[in-house]
């Protein structure tokens, strides 16, 4: 991204953000089911009578939020193996367990900022991908921040097949990817070798950042334009902080998923900070 260079008295540090506010829902697959801030509710959803009666190896019941996907996002399982099982809480811990794993996370917030620490033990060795799965209620005027030029993986399709190329890669249908509107009849995926991304929206902005030290770490994109599922398609954009560099874990090269070390344990931090432009 080109730099220019700004004359005048250096800018004061930036105002607060709006107070971030949280709530999951741990009976269903530990989904996030709000994320506001002053008064804007940023999570997308939709009604999906099957969300609240699926069981592990059913098919992704879309209803938005924000789903924990591991130990992959496409493939099998479909979206993963904690999506679909109910979570637990021990003190300030939400968990769950699956067949071959344990995913624990901690949520904090504290006035525009949350943190999400994770906690993933397994046999050493094990491999997976896991995705915050966040799918964004933003307008047709909203545009992604990532550093220009970063490689980037993009999938056409159902992801039988990937292109590889530059941040922001477009124009794809007439947008280039970080473009999030208007709805035209695409959907695309894609996974940017980025750790942070903010998402733009009139005055209001949602920043994440995830942070793995010694595992491959990207933002991946889902822009749904009105473009899936065939038949009956609708609108929704997923932005999605990831350990891993593909969608599909089987599709997995040697550097692109991550994998737990001698110690059984993997740690990662998502840090989520909301900004509101406080000019009208």
């Amino acid at each position: 991204m080109v730099s220019g260079v700004v004359s005048g008295p250096p800018a004061g540090p930036a105002p607060p953000g709006p107070a971030l506010a949280v709530t999951t829902d741990l009976a269903h697959g530990g989904r996030w089911t709000s994320l506001r801030a002053g008064g804007r509710e940023w999570l997308w959803r939709r009604d999906e009578p099957r969300r609240p009666h699926v069981a592990p190896g059913d098919a992704f019941a879309d209803a938005g939020g924000l789903e924990e996907c591991v130990p992959t996002v496409r493939g099998a399982p479909d979206h993963g193996d904690a999506w679909s099982r109910p979570w637990c809480r021990d003190g300030g811990e939400e968990y769950v367990d699956c067949p071959d794993f344990r995913l624990a996370r901690r949520i904090v917030t504290e006035a525009d900022t949350l943190v999400a620490d994770y906690r993933l033990t397994a046999a050493p060795g094990y491999r997976f991908l896991w995705a915050a799965h966040a799918l964004l209620d933003v307008s047709p005027q909203a545009f992604l921040g990532i550093r220009d030029a970063t490689q980037t993986r993009l999938y056409p399709d159902d992801g039988a097949h990937r292109i590889d190329g530059a941040w922001p890669m477009g124009p794809v249908g007439g947008l280039p990817l970080d473009r999030l509107g208007p709805d035209d009849g695409t959907a695309v995926g894609a996974v940017v070798a980025a750790p942070e991304v903010s998402v733009r929206d009139g005055r209001d902005t949602l920043r994440l950042t995830v942070e793995a030290e010694g595992q491959p770490v990207s933002i991946a994109l889902w822009r749904n334009l009105g473009g899936f599922p065939a038949g009956r398609p609708y609108r929704s954009v997923g932005v999605e902080p990831m350990l891993g560099r593909v969608f599909d874990l089987a599709a997995a090269g040697e550097h692109d998923a991550a994998r737990v070390p001698a110690s059984g344990e993997v740690r990662w931090r998502l840090t989520v900070t909301a900004g509101r432009d406080p000019r009208p």
